[in-house]
């Protein structure tokens, strides 16, 4: 759901929103959130590499606003930055954005979102469905599914059966 009428920067940021929402150009737009089946995968990506981040020299950030442009922010369900951000909310690209799927949304509506980070800068975004099971590297080029989530330099290989383990 969008606002109907337009909205200054200035207000969106002094504005609370919960959940936090997107400003795309004036628009503030709500993002898909509230099931356990997103909430579940967001801790579980949270809490892996937060296990590691002495290991791998990163910090994760669930939910953080990141300002791809002066009209547009946007809100990863989580953000992987290399060493400690400098910033309260973030205008540098992070390393890797998350989304996860919500059950009301598409792999092709993230469409935006991917190419909103891409454009920005973000060396890697990746798109986890937790319905299916399944993950997406984005690039420039495409949408790829993939079987495991990885980077490079620093290496960091994320196995989605670590991700979908329960026990």
């Amino acid at each position: 759901m969008a606002t109907s009428s337009l909205v200054s920067v200035r207000e969106y940021l002094s504005t609370s929103y919960r959940p936090d929402c997107d400003y795309v150009d004036g628009v503030v737009l709500e993002r898909n959130l509230g099931d356990y089946d997103h909430a579940r995968l967001q801790g579980e990506v949270f809490a892996y590499f937060h296990a590691r981040r002495k290991e791998w020299g990163l910090r994760v950030v669930p939910e953080q606003r990141v300002q791809i442009s002066p009209t547009r922010f946007r809100v990863p369900d989580v953000c992987v930055v290399l060493g400690e951000p400098a910033e309260q909310i973030f205008k540098t690209p992070p390393f890797i954005c998350v989304e996860i799927l919500s059950k009301d949304d598409r792999l092709s509506g993230m469409q935006d979102r991917v190419s909103d980070y891409l454009n920005f800068g973000v060396r890697y975004v990746w798109v986890i469905d937790p319905r299916t099971r399944k993950a997406w590297r984005c690039t420039m080029g495409g949408i790829t599914e993939v079987s495991e989530l990885r980077t490079e330099d620093p290496e960091i290989v994320v196995p989605l059966d670590a991700l979908f383990d329960l026990d």
